[in-house]
């Protein structure tokens, strides 16, 4: 029999909760983000170590979307429809961060495992460490899908109807996600941080893997923390199993399966719901060259250095990228500042999607200027060489550019981590799907802009010499049409 509706069983839960409760479940992202700041920062330029090249590295990255477009989706259906006696997000979110200590285990020791099982132990491909190391991304951005949506689901339902409550949680979502972030980008930015725990370092993990291990063990330790406070301390009601059973009779079905809510949550998405997911992927699309290589920006195109060139050409790529790790740091403490001040620059610019579309105009700006500090950069050191000098660091002027530049990313990145889920989530309290499956069908709209963009950065990095610019001038483009878009057909 044809699914014929499907609607959230109601009540779920208490949903007086205070805001201290929903500021604790949001700590969660803390937890999540730090490793995804790992992704960005170290991951890139490491995985290039052990020999995969750089137009390949975007392949690598399609594990995230790959993953979120089966998991995320599936997990939201699930969720919604959870009957565990210990509520319907927090099982998924225990068992995410059970699968995200196994995926940051393979990603710290890829290179050790590798040796073990006979990858060389000089330089060259290591492939054993690749394929450990790629396994543990996969692994890791699963985790990250099982935590995050669940988390943010959870949020909504804590939230009630309260459009303003819903706003402000998300925005203290984006909020803990900057922390997060200001814990992997000040960790990554370290160039001895394994002497921390010095067993890291060993014949075939040299410092930059010792780094990247520490860190990976700080994210499995940040990670227990977060989760485990919040399974211990904030309730869930149970989801009676007799008014879910009841529901799905008068929908016509016994137990309706995930393929048939996943169709009927599709189909019966509401035109508002369809221009968000729209106007989301337009800004992903913009956003994911910049994230995947920021700093493989600032140690190519700002240091002039090569991850394969002379000794001096990889520590100049080394120096550049511990500089833009550090420069995220400002860009996170825009972020956090931002997502504080959201609920305030909303009532400023007179609304949720002016704010938005004012963000976007900023990225696009951000975007297309990486071309002119390039530019200057590459023009120094130019000169320098036609002077019979040596290269060096980049002058003030193009170090102070790139920083003002990573600090205003900051401002349209707290737009889009609180926005478009706030949107969701109030869209979903006037329709017939659950918190769950609404923010894990909005996920589709990063995952498959992320897959578009991993599969056009390879063959732009061919064609221009491994130039990340062709990137990031894509980025300017679909971040203006986003911000015009997202001032003429959202509306709240």
């Amino acid at each position: 029999m044809e699914y014929a509706e499907y609607k959230e069983p109601i009540p779920i839960l208490d949903r007086s909760k205070s805001i201290g409760t929903i500021a604790l479940v949001a700590t969660i992202a803390a937890a999540v983000q730090y490793g995804w700041a790992l992704q960005l920062s170290l991951l890139s330029p490491y995985i290039q170590l052990l020999g995969v090249p750089h137009g390949w590295v975007a392949l690598v990255w399609l594990c995230g979307p790959i993953s979120g477009l089966i998991v995320q989706p599936t997990v939201g259906v699930s969720s919604d429809r959870c009957t565990s006696r210990f509520g319907r997000r927090r099982p998924y979110i225990v068992g995410g961060g059970i699968l995200l200590l196994f995926g940051v285990f393979l990603i710290g020791f890829a290179a050790d495992i590798g040796g073990a099982l006979g990858d060389s132990l000089v330089s060259g491909t290591k492939p054993i460490a690749i394929t450990v190391f790629v396994l543990g991304f996969f692994i890791l951005d699963i985790s990250n899908n099982l935590i995050q949506s669940p988390c943010r689901a959870l949020l909504a339902d804590l939230s009630g109807e309260s459009e303003a409550k819903i706003t402000y949680a998300n925005a203290l979502f984006a909020f803990f996600m900057a922390m997060g972030n200001i814990l992997g980008y000040g960790a990554g930015s370290f160039k001895d941080l394994y002497k921390m725990l010095p067993f890291t370092r060993t014949n075939v993990c040299d410092v930059q893997c010792a780094n990247l291990k520490t860190c990976c063990i700080l994210s499995g330790f940040i990670t227990s923390i977060c989760i485990s406070f919040v399974a211990s301390m904030v309730k869930e009601e149970r989801l009676d199993p007799l008014l879910l059973a009841q529901k799905d009779a008068m929908a016509g079905e016994r137990s309706p399966s995930i393929i048939n809510q996943l169709t009927f949550s599709i189909k019966n998405l509401s035109k508002p719901m369809w221009n968000l997911i729209f106007v989301t992927s337009l800004n992903w699309i913009a956003w994911f060259p910049f994230l995947m290589y920021d700093t493989d920006w600032m140690g190519k195109e700002i240091y002039g250095g090569n991850v394969k060139g002379n000794p001096e050409e990889v520590e100049r790529y080394y120096k550049g990228v511990r500089v833009g790790t550090a420069a995220l740091m400002l860009y996170i403490l825009t972020l956090a500042i931002m997502s504080l001040a959201m609920n305030v620059i909303i009532k400023l610019l007179g609304g949720v999607t002016r704010l938005w579309g004012f963000g976007n105009f900023i990225l696009a700006t951000c975007m297309a200027s990486t071309a002119l500090i390039t530019k200057i950069a590459s023009d120094a050191r130019l000169t320098n060489l036609n002077n019979g000098h040596q290269i060096g660091s980049p002058s003030l002027g193009v170090k102070v550019s790139a920083f003002t530049l990573f600090a205003a990313l900051g401002l349209p990145q707290a737009v889009t981590y609180c926005i478009p889920y706030a949107l969701a989530s109030i869209y979903t309290n006037t329709s017939d799907s659950g918190q769950g499956v609404a923010l894990g069908l909005l996920n589709l709209a990063i995952v498959i802009p992320q897959m578009f963009v991993a599969f056009v950065i390879g063959p732009l990095d061919a064609a221009f010499k491994g130039s990340n610019l062709p990137g990031f001038i894509m980025g300017a483009v679909a971040a203006a049409l986003s911000g015009i878009f997202s001032s003429s057909i959202l509306k709240v």
